[in-house]
Protein backbone atom coordinates (compact mmCIF):
# COMPACT_ATOMS: atom_id res chain seq x y z
CA UNK A 1 0.00 0.00 0.00
CA UNK A 2 1.35 3.46 -0.78
CA UNK A 3 0.48 6.89 0.36
CA UNK A 4 -1.87 8.47 -2.46
CA UNK A 5 0.69 10.72 -4.50
CA UNK A 6 -2.17 12.92 -5.79
CA UNK A 7 -5.42 14.54 -5.61
CA UNK A 8 -8.51 14.78 -7.39
CA UNK A 9 -12.11 15.61 -7.99
CA UNK A 10 -14.31 14.06 -10.06
CA UNK A 11 -16.34 15.49 -12.07
CA UNK A 12 -18.88 15.75 -14.56
CA UNK A 13 -18.53 15.22 -18.43
CA UNK A 14 -16.37 13.69 -20.39
CA UNK A 15 -13.14 16.80 -20.00
CA UNK A 16 -10.73 16.28 -17.54
CA UNK A 17 -7.73 18.46 -16.37
CA UNK A 18 -4.47 16.90 -14.95
CA UNK A 19 -1.41 18.89 -13.74
CA UNK A 20 1.33 15.72 -12.82
CA UNK A 21 4.68 17.73 -12.45
CA UNK A 22 2.40 20.54 -9.83
CA UNK A 23 3.36 19.16 -7.02
CA UNK A 24 6.49 19.62 -4.77
CA UNK A 25 6.52 17.32 -1.97
CA UNK A 26 9.43 14.72 -1.63
CA UNK A 27 9.00 12.09 1.28
CA UNK A 28 11.45 11.98 3.88
CA UNK A 29 13.63 9.18 2.56
CA UNK A 30 14.02 10.66 -0.27
CA UNK A 31 14.57 14.43 0.84
CA UNK A 32 18.03 13.11 2.55
CA UNK A 33 19.70 12.03 -0.77
CA UNK A 34 19.23 15.02 -2.69
CA UNK A 35 22.25 16.90 -3.77
CA UNK A 36 19.75 19.59 -5.38
CA UNK A 37 18.09 22.41 -3.16
CA UNK A 38 14.70 23.41 -2.84
CA UNK A 39 14.91 25.79 -4.98
CA UNK A 40 16.66 24.27 -7.77
CA UNK A 41 14.34 21.16 -7.70
CA UNK A 42 11.45 23.99 -7.92
CA UNK A 43 12.63 25.41 -10.99
CA UNK A 44 12.17 22.32 -13.27
CA UNK A 45 8.82 21.91 -11.49
CA UNK A 46 5.29 23.35 -12.89
CA UNK A 47 4.06 25.84 -10.42
CA UNK A 48 0.15 26.94 -11.23
CA UNK A 49 -0.55 24.32 -13.30
CA UNK A 50 -2.86 22.09 -10.36
CA UNK A 51 -4.73 25.64 -9.80
CA UNK A 52 -5.41 25.94 -13.88
CA UNK A 53 -7.25 22.14 -13.58
CA UNK A 54 -10.49 24.35 -12.06
CA UNK A 55 -10.86 24.39 -15.89
CA UNK A 56 -12.56 21.12 -16.16
CA UNK A 57 -15.16 19.32 -13.89
CA UNK A 58 -12.39 16.15 -13.40
CA UNK A 59 -8.95 17.83 -12.02
CA UNK A 60 -6.50 15.04 -10.94
CA UNK A 61 -2.99 16.89 -9.43
CA UNK A 62 0.11 15.45 -9.04
CA UNK A 63 1.64 16.27 -5.03
CA UNK A 64 4.96 14.97 -5.42
CA UNK A 65 8.39 16.22 -6.83
CA UNK A 66 9.04 15.11 -9.78
CA UNK A 67 12.46 14.53 -8.57
CA UNK A 68 11.04 11.94 -6.31
CA UNK A 69 9.35 10.23 -9.48
CA UNK A 70 8.41 11.55 -12.92
CA UNK A 71 4.94 10.73 -13.61
CA UNK A 72 5.27 11.80 -17.09
CA UNK A 73 8.33 9.64 -18.15
CA UNK A 74 8.54 6.05 -18.96
CA UNK A 75 8.54 3.42 -16.08
CA UNK A 76 12.00 2.75 -16.37
CA UNK A 77 12.86 6.64 -16.37
CA UNK A 78 10.88 7.39 -13.94
CA UNK A 79 13.13 7.93 -11.52
CA UNK A 80 16.37 10.29 -12.74
CA UNK A 81 19.16 8.17 -12.19
CA UNK A 82 22.33 10.03 -13.80
CA UNK A 83 22.47 13.95 -14.64
CA UNK A 84 21.11 13.22 -18.48
CA UNK A 85 18.17 12.48 -16.91
CA UNK A 86 17.39 15.65 -15.93
CA UNK A 87 18.86 18.78 -17.79
CA UNK A 88 22.65 18.06 -16.74
CA UNK A 89 21.85 18.77 -12.77
CA UNK A 90 23.46 15.77 -10.11
CA UNK A 91 20.18 15.11 -8.47
CA UNK A 92 21.57 12.53 -5.86
CA UNK A 93 24.44 13.01 -3.25
CA UNK A 94 25.77 9.29 -4.18
CA UNK A 95 23.06 7.65 -5.70
CA UNK A 96 19.60 6.28 -5.13
CA UNK A 97 19.44 3.01 -2.57
CA UNK A 98 17.42 0.49 -5.45
CA UNK A 99 14.49 0.00 -2.27
CA UNK A 100 14.45 3.78 -2.46
CA UNK A 101 13.30 3.78 -6.20
CA UNK A 102 11.39 0.53 -5.94
CA UNK A 103 9.28 2.68 -3.52
CA UNK A 104 9.12 5.50 -5.71
CA UNK A 105 8.06 3.59 -8.53
CA UNK A 106 4.96 1.71 -6.57
CA UNK A 107 3.61 5.29 -6.12
CA UNK A 108 4.22 5.08 -10.34
CA UNK A 109 2.09 2.26 -10.17
CA UNK A 110 -0.97 3.02 -7.86
CA UNK A 111 -1.19 6.16 -10.00
CA UNK A 112 -1.29 4.91 -13.34
CA UNK A 113 -3.53 2.30 -11.95
CA UNK A 114 -5.72 4.94 -10.61
CA UNK A 115 -5.71 7.04 -14.29
CA UNK A 116 -7.00 3.50 -16.11
CA UNK A 117 -9.94 3.81 -13.49
CA UNK A 118 -11.02 6.72 -13.68
CA UNK A 119 -10.42 6.96 -17.34
CA UNK A 120 -12.18 3.85 -17.92
CA UNK A 121 -15.17 5.29 -16.40
CA UNK A 122 -15.27 7.97 -18.07
CA UNK A 123 -15.48 6.06 -21.38
CA UNK A 124 -18.02 4.01 -20.48
CA UNK A 125 -20.68 6.74 -19.36
CA UNK A 126 -19.53 9.17 -22.48
CA UNK A 127 -18.02 7.30 -25.21
CA UNK A 128 -14.88 9.38 -25.08
CA UNK A 129 -12.86 11.70 -22.86
CA UNK A 130 -10.61 14.57 -23.31
CA UNK A 131 -7.65 15.25 -20.94
CA UNK A 132 -5.86 18.75 -20.86
CA UNK A 133 -2.48 17.53 -19.82
CA UNK A 134 -0.96 20.52 -18.39
CA UNK A 135 3.06 21.86 -17.75
CA UNK A 136 4.84 24.75 -18.07
CA UNK A 137 8.64 24.95 -19.61
CA UNK A 138 11.29 27.27 -18.59
CA UNK A 139 12.98 29.72 -21.61
CA UNK A 140 15.79 31.28 -19.70
CA UNK A 141 18.60 28.37 -19.34
CA UNK A 142 21.27 30.94 -19.04
CA UNK A 143 20.57 32.43 -16.19
CA UNK A 144 18.51 34.78 -14.42
CA UNK A 145 20.27 38.03 -16.31
CA UNK A 146 20.78 35.62 -19.69
CA UNK A 147 18.54 36.11 -22.52
CA UNK A 148 15.30 34.07 -23.26
CA UNK A 149 15.69 31.12 -25.76
CA UNK A 150 14.38 31.75 -29.05
CA UNK A 151 10.96 32.56 -29.71
CA UNK A 152 10.83 30.77 -33.01
CA UNK A 153 11.23 27.52 -31.33
CA UNK A 154 9.98 28.38 -27.99
CA UNK A 155 6.23 29.19 -28.71
CA UNK A 156 4.12 30.66 -25.86
CA UNK A 157 2.05 27.92 -25.82
CA UNK A 158 2.93 24.43 -27.24
CA UNK A 159 0.47 21.99 -27.68
CA UNK A 160 1.77 18.29 -27.85
CA UNK A 161 -0.33 15.88 -30.14
CA UNK A 162 2.49 13.71 -31.30
CA UNK A 163 0.97 10.36 -29.98
CA UNK A 164 -2.38 10.82 -30.84
CA UNK A 165 -4.15 10.20 -34.31
CA UNK A 166 -4.75 13.85 -35.47
CA UNK A 167 -6.95 13.05 -37.70
CA UNK A 168 -9.42 11.13 -35.64
CA UNK A 169 -9.63 14.53 -33.27
CA UNK A 170 -8.82 17.38 -35.54
CA UNK A 171 -12.04 18.98 -34.31
CA UNK A 172 -11.09 19.19 -30.36
CA UNK A 173 -7.17 20.04 -30.74
CA UNK A 174 -8.12 22.33 -33.30
CA UNK A 175 -10.25 24.26 -30.93
CA UNK A 176 -7.98 24.08 -28.53
CA UNK A 177 -5.67 25.77 -30.55
CA UNK A 178 -8.39 28.28 -31.56
CA UNK A 179 -9.09 29.01 -28.46
CA UNK A 180 -5.71 30.05 -26.58
CA UNK A 181 -4.71 31.90 -29.76
CA UNK A 182 -8.03 33.97 -29.95
CA UNK A 183 -8.31 34.95 -25.74
CA UNK A 184 -7.20 38.12 -25.35
CA UNK A 185 -4.41 38.64 -22.63
CA UNK A 186 -3.59 41.91 -20.94
CA UNK A 187 -0.17 41.54 -22.68
CA UNK A 188 -1.89 41.04 -26.35
CA UNK A 189 -3.26 37.30 -28.03
CA UNK A 190 -0.42 34.51 -27.43
CA UNK A 191 1.76 32.90 -29.80
CA UNK A 192 -0.06 28.97 -29.69
CA UNK A 193 1.86 26.01 -32.06
CA UNK A 194 1.58 22.84 -32.09
CA UNK A 195 4.97 20.29 -31.70
CA UNK A 196 7.39 22.73 -32.03
CA UNK A 197 8.69 22.06 -28.45
CA UNK A 198 7.39 19.11 -27.17
CA UNK A 199 5.18 16.52 -28.99
CA UNK A 200 4.04 15.30 -25.42
CA UNK A 201 5.39 13.06 -22.98
CA UNK A 202 4.65 9.70 -21.45
CA UNK A 203 1.12 10.17 -19.41
CA UNK A 204 -0.65 11.55 -23.52
CA UNK A 205 1.44 8.08 -25.17
CA UNK A 206 0.05 5.85 -22.54
CA UNK A 207 -3.61 7.20 -22.75
CA UNK A 208 -3.61 7.08 -26.34
CA UNK A 209 -2.02 3.44 -26.70
CA UNK A 210 -4.40 1.84 -23.65
CA UNK A 211 -7.11 4.10 -25.12
CA UNK A 212 -6.94 4.64 -28.50
CA UNK A 213 -10.73 4.55 -29.53
CA UNK A 214 -11.63 6.65 -26.74
CA UNK A 215 -9.10 8.93 -25.43
CA UNK A 216 -7.50 12.00 -26.33
CA UNK A 217 -4.93 13.41 -24.28
CA UNK A 218 -4.02 17.14 -25.43
CA UNK A 219 -0.34 18.05 -24.03
CA UNK A 220 -0.25 21.92 -23.33
CA UNK A 221 2.77 23.77 -22.14
CA UNK A 222 2.93 27.30 -21.33
CA UNK A 223 6.12 28.74 -21.64
CA UNK A 224 6.85 30.55 -18.34
CA UNK A 225 6.33 33.90 -19.27
CA UNK A 226 3.97 34.48 -17.12
CA UNK A 227 6.17 33.97 -13.74
CA UNK A 228 10.24 34.59 -12.99
CA UNK A 229 11.43 30.87 -13.90
CA UNK A 230 14.50 31.80 -11.37
CA UNK A 231 12.91 33.88 -8.22
CA UNK A 232 9.57 31.34 -9.19
CA UNK A 233 7.32 35.13 -8.52
CA UNK A 234 4.17 34.50 -10.63
CA UNK A 235 2.14 37.50 -12.47
CA UNK A 236 -0.65 37.32 -10.67
CA UNK A 237 -2.70 38.30 -13.12
CA UNK A 238 -1.55 36.49 -16.15
CA UNK A 239 -1.59 33.12 -14.19
CA UNK A 240 -5.59 34.19 -13.87
CA UNK A 241 -5.81 34.92 -17.50
CA UNK A 242 -4.34 31.21 -18.48
CA UNK A 243 -6.74 29.67 -16.28
CA UNK A 244 -9.76 31.24 -17.90
CA UNK A 245 -8.68 30.80 -21.54
CA UNK A 246 -8.12 27.03 -20.62
CA UNK A 247 -12.13 27.23 -18.67
CA UNK A 248 -13.28 28.65 -22.39
CA UNK A 249 -11.73 25.90 -24.47
CA UNK A 250 -12.71 23.31 -22.23
CA UNK A 251 -16.33 24.66 -22.41
CA UNK A 252 -15.89 24.50 -26.60
CA UNK A 253 -14.49 21.17 -25.90
CA UNK A 254 -17.59 19.67 -24.02
CA UNK A 255 -19.68 21.45 -26.16
CA UNK A 256 -17.35 19.69 -29.17
CA UNK A 257 -17.65 16.77 -27.39
CA UNK A 258 -21.66 16.49 -26.02
CA UNK A 259 -21.92 15.77 -22.57
CA UNK A 260 -25.07 12.95 -22.69
CA UNK A 261 -24.14 9.88 -21.40
CA UNK A 262 -23.51 7.01 -23.83
CA UNK A 263 -27.12 4.45 -23.01
CA UNK A 264 -26.22 1.07 -21.43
Amino acid sequence: MTDFIWTEAIGDGPVIATAIHDGHQVREEVVKLFSLGDKEREREEDPYTGHWTTAAPTRIIGLRSRFEVDLNRVREKAVYRVPEDAWGLKVWSDGIPDDVCDRSLAEYDAFYERLHQVYSEKAKEYGHFVVFDLHTYNHRRQGPDGPPADSAGNPQVNIGTGTMNRAKWAPVVDHVIRSLSEFEFSTGKLDVRENVKFQGGQHPKWVHETFPETGCCIAIEFKKFFMDEWSSEPDPALVDQIGSALAWAASGVRQELGETAVSV
